[in-house]
């Protein structure tokens, strides 16, 4: 069995050695890259399980790149931030990648985070992964075996890796409240902190795939100072 494969992108040769060095030690395989362009042609001659890709590249910037990936790929995405780009790594998470690590980081931590996102999106694959278990709420039905969410009209929505975590964990608690330290559990695979708007931001982005009005939703509703709560019928 190969190894996952990862593709590293930034302008930093010192970082993609580190990163090259450090993950291929712990069983990886690792390709890098320092643009934009690069990135495509890495990605052309062979696809990869999980992409770090740096946020501030020169000419096309990781925020252009994840939201062409998500257009082209469901392939995991890690985006690297500045330790104060708040603005950045909320807009990263909104337009896709799946988890974030601030510069300068851990390499520690970098590996868990890469271990944590690559066993998720492995575990979906699996054929035996929630098999049978297919919910319909509100005009949707949710084939988790299949990793599908189809509308009344009969048409797939695409989710990303911690949308298809997310509406796991709401359609696993239905009418149940969920509070962001659970859900960030039960999506990331890591603890919530205050500061940490990755659940808000992966819930408004579920809404807007599954509310007729996201700005009013229905569905998955806000219980202010406690979280947040599928507030369906679930039949399965």
């Amino acid at each position: 069995m190969n190894p996952p494969s990862i593709l590293v992108v930034d302008d930093d040769p010192r970082i993609c050695d580190l990163l090259c060095d450090y993950l291929s030690v712990n069983g990886f395989e690792v390709r890098t890259a320092e643009d934009g362009e690069e990135m495509r042609r890495r990605l052309a001659e062979r696809p990869a399980d999980l992409l770090i890709l740096d946020l501030m590249l020169p000419g096309e910037d990781g925020l252009s790149l994840t939201r062409y990936l998500r257009q082209h790929t469901e392939m995991p995405i890690i985006i690297l931030t500045g330790r104060g780009d708040e603005v950045d790594k909320v807009v990263g998470l909104e337009m896709g990648a799946d988890d974030y690590v601030a510069k300068p980081f851990s390499v520690r931590e970098l590996l868990a985070r890469v271990k944590t996102v690559i066993r998720r999106a492995q575990s979906h694959e699996s054929p035996t992964a929630d098999a049978g278990r297919l919910f319909k709420f509100g005009n949707f039905e949710f084939d988790r075996m299949a990793r599908r969410l189809i509308n009344e009209d009969g048409e797939d929505i695409p989710l990303t890796t911690g949308e298809f975590n997310l509406l796991r964990a709401f359609t696993d608690h239905p009418n149940r409240i969920l509070d962001r330290d659970r859900l960030s559990e039960l999506a990331n695979n890591r603890k919530w902190s205050p500061d940490d708007r990755s659940i808000d931001v992966l819930v408004g982005r579920l809404r807007a795939k599954i509310e007729k009005d996201p700005g009013n939703p229905e569905l998955i509703k806000t219980v202010r100072g406690s979280g947040y709560i599928l507030a369906a019928e679930i039949q399965s």
